[in-house]
């Protein structure tokens, strides 16, 4: 069982709803990216969903979700069809306010009822972490809309060659997974795999080794890339990372954040098969991701939490996956053409830094706060 939402909960609530602020009713509307729905669409949604899984799932009241359901469930509405069925701003914040007090209610009732889903905290842990992960999605959608205006970038002109740092790990029998009980299912259970020697390099790919790259012709050499990744290259003319825009003498990068000089932070916004090409111009691979959580959990890992890094390895069930607390979460996507990336971005919430957690992506996108980290 559970007892009130906790401060983490209304501090999650509350930036969410801050998503809003700064941009006008038309940023808010606009689906800034084929992938991303617009801001005002995820800040919507996140209210619906706690109301949803607490209200609706746990005490049969869908007073608050019916009406909305069509446009807040994802699968019943397409990205692209959202916009104009979405109230504006101000309206969107009075809604909210008042789905947050009618949850405020049912919390106050969960703590003296008893439900699967409640036991043991879970709901509560379930929609922190479903809070946070879509506050870095609108992270993502408003660095699109900045990217449309150069805004929060900086100018990067210093290319380097491939760093081959590295550190070993050695042959291990390792846990991997978790039998916590706030993880998602994809993570569950855990589970012993035998890990061969291999070299991890002691930090992400940087921008001005991104850029080397691209001075050496890395877009341009068929034999750095994956058939298909050749393909989709030469057919959408991918030649730079999403989140660059070329400049006189350099490149602009939104969203650097500044806790680096820009030729040494970790390049982001590449998809998976760049990040593969990028690998063989390097002489290395990508980790497989049993092997990145290896060494994150044995403390070899240095630089994490800057951006996402692609790992070598499909989206798939672990020996024994069972979906919870619903079939959607992740069974649609081990289809084999979702690939895994680990660790966090500087813009991920806390509730999902953890060596275990999964994030997933087809090989072209390129959005994400993703980069990549060597091995051998």
């Amino acid at each position: 069982m559970t007892a009130q939402p906790s401060p983490r909960l209304a501090a999650l609530r509350h930036a969410s709803q801050a998503m809003l602020d700064g941009r006008d009713e038309t940023a808010l509307r606009r689906q800034p990216h084929p992938e991303l729905s617009p801001l005002l669409w995820h800040v919507g949604h996140v209210f619906f969903a706690e109301n949803y899984w607490l209200a609706a799932r746990i005490f049969g009241d869908r007073s608050i979700t019916a009406p909305w359901r069509e446009l807040y469930f994802p699968e019943q509405c397409a990205k692209q069809a959202r916009s104009p069925r979405l109230p504006g701003p101000a309206a969107m914040r009075e809604w909210t306010d008042e789905v947050a007090a009618a949850n405020d209610h049912y919390w106050a009732r969960a703590a003296r009822h008893r439900h699967e889903l409640l036991e043991h905290g879970y709901l509560h842990a379930f929609l922190c972490q479903h809070y946070a992960q879509h506050i870095e999605t609108m992270r993502l959608a408003a660095a699109q809309l900045d990217l449309e205006e150069s805004l929060g970038a900086a100018t990067l002109d210093v290319a380097a060659g491939a760093s081959c740092q590295r550190v070993r790990v050695p042959a291990q029998k390792v846990r991997l997974g978790t039998t916590a009980m706030d993880a998602y299912d994809n993570e569950k259970p855990a589970y012993e795999r035998e890990i061969d020697v291999f070299d991890v390099a002691t930090g992400p790919v940087s921008n001005a080794e991104w850029l080397g790259f691209m001075h050496d012709g890395g877009y341009d050499r068929h034999e750095l890339w994956d058939d298909d990744g050749w393909r989709w290259r030469c057919i959408d003319q991918i030649d730079h990372p999403q989140h660059w825009r070329a400049v006189d003498g350099g490149w602009h990068i939104a969203w650097h954040d500044n806790r680096l000089p820009i030729s040494e932070a970790p390049v982001h916004g590449i998809g998976w098969y760049e990040a593969r090409a990028f690998a063989r111009y390097a002489g290395a691979r990508l980790p497989a991701e049993h092997e990145w959580e290896a060494a994150a959990r044995s403390g070899r890992l240095d630089a994490t939490g800057q951006v996402w890094e692609w790992c070598d390895t499909a989206f798939k069930p672990y020996p024994g996956f069972t979906p919870f607390p619903y079939e959607g979460y992740s069974k649609p996507w081990f289809d084999g053409h979702h690939f895994v990336a680990r660790g966090a971005s500087v813009h991920t919430e806390a509730e999902v830094k953890r060596p275990g957690f999964r994030n997933f992506y087809p090989p072209t996108h390129r959005h994400i706060f993703a980069g990549l980290r060597l091995a051998w």
